[in-house]
Formats: structure tokens, C-alpha cells, sequence
């Protein structure tokens, strides 16, 4: 790895620098969000129902043409016969009164405030490569569930402009193009073996963080650069 070439260093969120119990926080959210639209008069079975296949559309290949949250709004009313963009304005405060209630399925780590105020204070730029299935507004509330200001970041990955998502490639080539950098100049950080380390497949480095660590395809890991994020934050203060 030349350490000398690396510029930018992106991060994913969940499990990273947020520490992140993933079954607890999406159980919990399906529950809000079901809870939520009876208050709002809808049908809270065949939102959920929509609600699943907008995840699965954003999940899907797709071709490029529309963003996540086009894709996830034509499933999401296709399937639960509720009108996409009036749900979307009655549903938005949502995440401003009730999507907290989530905080406790995280924990927030004191390295992660550590890493991220190192390398800014480096010079280096930060991005947030988290997996954009979520409004804007959802994601920097998880941010400041870690205790970091959304400002940090040149670029956070959020449903309404990405037309991909993790594990696929095009996600991080999109995202490569969109802040004009070449693979070798980035060091992607993340705890997911699937969706994190396939950057490397495009030339790109990756570190490992264990912590929350998710191998779901139980891949081999020994020749990764891995540890905890506190080990992370070492690794930078070495090679930073």
C-alpha cells in the first residue's frame, strides 16, 4: 500500500463509526415506521409491504437512469397503492420527532470522534460511504448518534442522489466520479466483508474494522488490513 498516495479516506457509518446493533436497529424501525403510519391514517400492513420492496428495488442492479429513492418510490407505491409523493410529505417529520428513538440500539465510540478529528486535522478528505437506502435526514441524525458533525464530510452517500448501492461497484465508481478521485488515492473503511472490502476490486484499499464486524459469505479475512477502530486510529497516527 502506498500510504504516500492516499488522500481521501472513506468511511462507512453502521457498524464502523458508529457502533450499531443491526437487527435491533432495523426491527426497531420497521416497528416506528409501521406505528407511524397508522397515526397518519394509512394502512400500516401494505405501507410495511411497500416499505420492503422499495429496500428491495434499491437493492437491486438497476441501470443508472434513476435515483435510489426513484426506485424506491415507484415499488413502494406499486405495492402498496399509496401515492409515493404525498406519503413522502406527510411522512418526512418523521424523521425529525420520532426517528431518535432508534439512538439506543448504537453506542457511541469515543475513538471514532478520535480518528475522524486526527485526519481532518491532517488535511485529509473525509467521505461517508454509507450504504444510501435512507433519507439525508436519517443519516445525519447517525452521524450525530456517533457524535460527529455531518460538516466533516465532503460527501455523504444518502438515497436521493445515488443510483446505486453496496455491494455493487457502480456505487463506488459513481461515488469515485462525484468527488473526481482516482481508486489508489482512497482508503475505504468499513466492517462489512461484502460490502466495504469489495472496493478492492477496483484498485482500492481497505481496512477492516471489527468491531460490529458482519462476513455474511464467511470470506477469508487474514490478509485484510484489519482491527478494531481504536487499532484504526493507531494505524493512522502510524502511517498519516
Amino acid at each position: 500500500m502506498n500510504f504516500s498516495a492516499i488522500t481521501t479516506i472513506l468511511f462507512d457509518l453502521d457498524g464502523t463509526l458508529l457502533p450499531l446493533d443491526q437487527e435491533a436497529f432495523m426491527y426497531g424501525y420497521f416497528d416506528l415506521f409501521a406505528r407511524h403510519c397508522t397515526l397518519l391514517g394509512y394502512d400500516a400492513a401494505m405501507a410495511s409491504k411497500g416499505l420492503l420492496a422499495g429496500l428491495e428495488a434499491m437493492m437491486g442492479e438497476g441501470d443508472g437512469t434513476s435515483t435510489n429513492k426513484e426506485r424506491f418510490d415507484r415499488s413502494f407505491s406499486l405495492v402498496s397503492g399509496i401515492d409515493s409523493e404525498s406519503f413522502n410529505t406527510r411522512f418526512a417529520p418523521f424523521y425529525d420527532e420520532v426517528f431518535d428513538q432508534l439512538r439506543s440500539t448504537s453506542t457511541q465510540s469515543e475513538h471514532a470522534r478520535q480518528v475522524v478529528e486526527y485526519l481532518t486535522d491532517k488535511g485529509y478528505e473525509l467521505v461517508l460511504a454509507t450504504a444510501p437506502l435512507f433519507p439525508w435526514q436519517a443519516t445525519h441524525a447517525r452521524l450525530r448518534w456517533a457524535g460527529l458533525d455531518p460538516a466533516l464530510f465532503k460527501t455523504i452517500t444518502t438515497y436521493e442522489h445515488c443510483t446505486y448501492t453496496k455491494p455493487h461497484l457502480r456505487y463506488y465508481e459513481q461515488l469515485l466520479n462525484e468527488i473526481d478521485r482516482r481508486s489508489e488515492a482512497c482508503l475505504m473503511v468499513g466492517n462489512d466483508v461484502d460490502e466495504d472490502m469489495v472496493v478492492q476490486a477496483l484498485g482500492m484499499d481497505a481496512y477492516l474494522v471489527t468491531d460490529c464486524l458482519i462476513n455474511r459469505s464467511r470470506s477469508a479475512i487474514d490478509g485484510l488490513m484489519s482491527g478494531s477502530l481504536n487499532d484504526f486510529h493507531l494505524f493512522c497516527k502510524e502511517h498519516f
